[in-house]
C-alpha cells in the first residue's frame, strides 16, 4: 500500500510540475524593474542588453541585462489597482529577486524641487480612507470606526489589511524599503542629474539625489497646494504617487525586497502657474532612470 501512496504521489508532482513550469516565462532569476507612465518605462527599455520581449495578457515584459545585473522590465500602468495586478503577475511568472520602481511623482516636502530624485524609505497608501458625514458642521466618522490619523475635510486615512508570507492578517500603514536596497542606494552619492528638458526647458536649479523619508500613493492626481500641505504636516511625505505603495504592499505580502525611486515632475499644486508634469515629465524620467542604472550595479540580489 505504501509503495503504491508513493507512486500515486510522484505522479501527480510529475504532472502538476511540468504545469507550474510551464507558467514561467524565463527560468533565470532576474530583478523586476517597473515603471508606470509610458516615459519612464521608454528611457530604461532603450538601455537593456540582449532585450527579449514576453507578452501576457496585453502587459510587455522585457528580459534582459540592465546596470550588469539579470532584469525584466514592465509597464505597470497608472494606478494602484493596475499596480498591484502586474507586480503579482510578474511574481508568478519569473523568478524575482528583488523589486525596483523608477518614476515620476508630484512633490510635497517644501524642501524638495522638480528634477531632485528621492529613494524613499517607506511608503502609506494615505487614500486608503472613510469618506465622513457631516455633522453640525463637523466631519464625524462612525464612532466605532478607528482613525488614527488627521482627517482633510471629510476625508479619514485607514490603516489596511495586508496578509502576508508570514501567515494571518495585520493592520498596518507604512511597508519599508529593503533595508539592504536602501543601504545600497546610500552608497550612490553624488551623481550627475539632467536640469534641462528636450525643448531646452531648463531648472533653475541642479537636481540632487535624496535617500530616505516617507513616500505616500493613492487613487488620485493631486494639484491642490492645501492637500498637499496636509499630505506633508500628516504623514510627512517627501512626495506622492500613484502605485508605490500598492508595489510595496505585494511585495511585504509575498516577502520580495522592495525599494522605489521616484524624481518630481512637479510639486502637486505647489508650483507658480499651472501644473510642471507636462514640461518636465521626461527629464524626470530620465533622472530617475540614470539613479536606478546605477543603483543596480550597487545592489547585490540575496540569491
Amino acid at each position: 500500500m505504501r509503495a503504491l501512496i508513493m507512486a500515486t504521489m510522484c505522479l501527480v508532482l510529475a504532472i502538476v510540475a511540468p504545469a507550474r513550469a510551464a507558467d514561467r516565462l524565463d527560468p533565470e532569476p532576474r530583478i523586476a524593474v517597473i515603471s508606470a507612465y509610458e516615459p519612464e518605462w521608454v528611457a530604461l527599455k532603450a538601455a537593456v542588453n540582449d532585450a527579449k520581449s514576453h507578452q501576457v495578457n496585453g502587459v510587455e515584459f522585457v528580459t534582459g541585462t540592465l546596470g550588469g545585473r539579470k532584469v525584466v522590465l514592465f509597464l505597470c500602468g497608472i494606478s494602484m489597482v493596475n499596480a498591484s495586478m502586474t507586480t503579482q503577475m510578474v511574481l508568478d511568472r519569473f523568478d524575482i529577486t528583488g523589486i525596483v520602481i523608477s518614476g515620476i511623482a508630484g512633490g510635497v516636502d517644501p524642501a524638495l524641487r522638480v528634477g531632485d530624485v528621492v529613494a524613499v524609505a517607506r511608503w502609506g497608501q494615505y487614500l486608503e480612507a472613510a469618506f465622513a458625514r457631516e455633522t453640525d458642521g463637523r466631519f464625524q466618522p462612525p464612532p466605532w470606526m478607528k482613525t488614527p490619523y488627521a482627517n482633510h475635510g471629510m476625508i479619514f486615512p485607514l490603516d489596511v489589511n495586508v496578509r502576508s508570507a508570514k501567515g494571518g492578517a495585520e493592520k498596518r500603514f507604512w511597508f519599508d524599503a529593503d533595508p539592504g536596497m536602501l543601504a545600497a542606494a546610500g552608497q550612490i552619492g553624488a551623481i550627475e542629474l539632467k536640469r534641462c528638458a528636450a525643448d531646452n526647458a531648463c531648472l533653475s536649479h541642479a537636481p540632487r539625489f535624496v535617500v530616505g523619508g516617507n513616500g505616500v500613493s493613492g487613487q488620485a492626481f493631486v494639484d491642490n497646494a492645501a492637500f498637499r500641505q496636509y499630505v506633508f504636516g500628516t504623514f510627512q511625505a517627501q512626495l506622492l504617487d500613484m502605485e508605490s505603495a500598492a508595489v510595496a504592499m505585494v511585495a511585504y505580502a509575498n516577502g520580495v525586497p522592495f525599494i522605489a525611486f521616484r524624481s518630481l515632475s512637479d510639486l502637486a499644486g505647489g508650483g507658480e502657474g499651472a501644473n510642471e508634469l507636462r514640461t518636465f515629465f521626461r527629464l524626470a524620467s530620465d533622472n530617475s532612470a540614470t539613479v536606478v542604472q546605477r543603483f543596480l550595479t550597487l545592489w547585490t540580489p540575496p540569491r
